[in-house]
């Protein structure tokens, strides 16, 4: 019982794994609640609405990728020989880059792929309260002099508060959790990498190929699942504090 957690909690990688798994979570939170708002504002600018169905289309369909499709597509182009990437360096006169050898350049990678692709989708979400906004608004704004830049700030960013503070909640709470295919797949298990790749669902996949004891494991999905309602209701309760009308319940 007890042992798995001590397993856990004693390991000495436990500071990296944790780090690695709060940091990138909260890097991923940040930097796909700012694309995906951006998105969704781009698109409710458009005024063809067929246009807008398309251009959606395109941008949910990495949503619908296989991390190990994508791992694939990130080698393409980062393949120490003969990837795009190097290629292009290669045509500047630039010495080829071993994106595989080197920790620190995986943060950013891995940003940039789950932004890719998980950006569409939650656009979709910010775009349909975008759509539900009372036009009388807009039309006011306009009559009072209000520029582009204005209505934007004043009006359509204040209406998606509500929406936006409850899919924050909602990621916050899982946190803890790493996504196992972007951080498994896409550095292809390379020890060097582990430094800013390890993270704790990698960690105790690693340790049950080893042991093989699934109590650990079970142990590990406990401790996510506590800390991760904990900081839903903190979360939540912060949000409610600054306005009584953004809490998810």
């Amino acid at each position: 019982g007890l042992k798995n957690f001590e397993f856990f909690f004693k390991s000495n990688d436990f500071t990296r794994i944790v780090s690695n798994t709060l940091i990138m979570n909260a890097l991923f939170i940040v930097t796909g609640i700012i694309a995906a708002v951006a998105l969704a504002l781009l698109l409710f600018k458009l005024h063809s609405r067929s246009a807008t169905k398309v251009y959606q289309t395109i941008l949910i369909t990495p949503n619908f990728l296989s991390w190990v499709v994508v791992a694939y597509m990130v080698y393409a182009l980062l393949n120490p020989n003969y990837g795009f990437l190097n290629q292009i360096l290669a045509m500047f006169g630039k010495e080829a880059v071993d994106w595989y050898g080197e920790a620190s350049y995986w943060p950013a990678i891995l940003t940039v792929a789950s932004i890719w692709k998980h950006v569409g989708m939650d656009s979709i979400m910010y775009y349909a309260a975008l759509m539900g906004i009372d036009t009388s608004l807009f039309e006011a704004a306009k009559i009072d002099g209000a520029t582009g830049w204005k209505i934007t700030w004043h009006i359509t960013i204040p209406c998606l508060i509500p929406i936006l503070s409850v899919l924050t909640i909602m990621k916050i709470g899982g946190i803890f959790r790493a996504d196992f295919g972007l951080f498994y797949q896409l550095p292809r298990n390379i020890g060097k990498l582990y430094e800013t790749t390890d993270v704790v669902d990698t960690y105790i996949f690693r340790t049950m190929r080893v042991i093989g004891d699934m109590g650990t494991s079970a142990a590990v999905g406990l401790v996510q699942s506590i800390v991760g309602f904990i900081l839903v209701i903190i979360t939540n309760k912060v949000s409610k504090k600054l306005d009584p009308n953004t809490g998810l319940f």
